[in-house]
């Protein structure tokens, strides 16, 4: 199928992504793609790929060993079977399909999931259902989610989600519930002095109990402009 509204942006390392109307990308996607950070020798999986930014920044800075990106919706997995091929890319399998009947070919080390952040009924609905999929648990929950990463993760292997902050609970209620344990959080805001807008949570397939909370990330500068931080993530430094 063709679409009338795809446009091209440039990531780094000649990367092009396809967006769309619906499936665009933010700020969350560069942090929850550093958070994660795979090794060389990994394999791993992105869900709820959506235009499959997190998929492409992982390769793009990381180079895992390969990444399997896993949408629901045609029109992303268009996009990003359009990305990879605008920009030679051959470490990524676009895979279309419901994440609750995902089965890897073989046990991974690393999971990350930028999922739906509000419960299904809360919040305004967007016009467009594709939106509403992408910010409302209407096609996934997190128990969906930690339930897909406990069957594709070997002993060990880690899931990384970034949520909104009152979330948090949900996302560890969830992790031990399907044997992934909460080691990681780190919490995001725009300056010290404001309430953060994002978590960023890891956890362990199988691990002890042992919660590390990271220093807090800032994402403005006094200025104004973009923290170190940022950039360092931006690779604008």
């Amino acid at each position: 199928m063709q679409y009338d509204d795809f446009t091209v942006e440039m990531l780094h390392d000649g990367i092009e992504i396809v967006i769309s109307t619906e499936h665009r990308f933010g700020t969350d996607a560069f942090l929850l793609a550093d958070f994660a950070a795979p090794r060389h020798k990994d394999n791993v999986c992105d869900l709820c790929t959506g235009s499959g930014i997190i998929a492409l920044l992982m390769y793009q800075n990381f180079k895992p060993k390969h990444i399997d990106a896993v949408e629901i919706q045609p029109k992303a997995h268009e996009q990003l079977k359009e990305s990879l091929m605008r920009s030679g890319i051959e470490g990524i399998t676009p895979i279309l399909g419901d994440l609750k009947a995902y089965r890897p070919e073989r046990q991974l080390d690393l999971i990350t999931c930028n999922p739906p952040y509000k419960i299904s009924g809360t919040g305004i609905k967007n016009e467009s259902e594709a939106v509403t999929a992408a910010r409302h648990e209407e096609l996934c929950t997190l128990d969906d989610v930690c339930a897909a990463a406990k069957r594709g993760l070997k002993f060990g292997g880690r899931l990384c989600i970034c949520n909104r902050p009152e979330r948090l609970c949900d996302i560890m209620v969830s992790m031990r519930k399907n044997s992934i344990e909460p080691k990681r959080v780190r919490f995001v805001s725009k300056l010290p002095d404001t309430a953060p807008w994002l978590v960023l949570a890891e956890g362990r397939m199988g691990g002890s109990s042992f919660l590390k909370v990271e220093p807090q990330l800032y994402t403005q500068a006094p200025d104004g402009g973009f923290s170190d931080e940022l950039k360092r993530i931006y690779r604008q430094i």
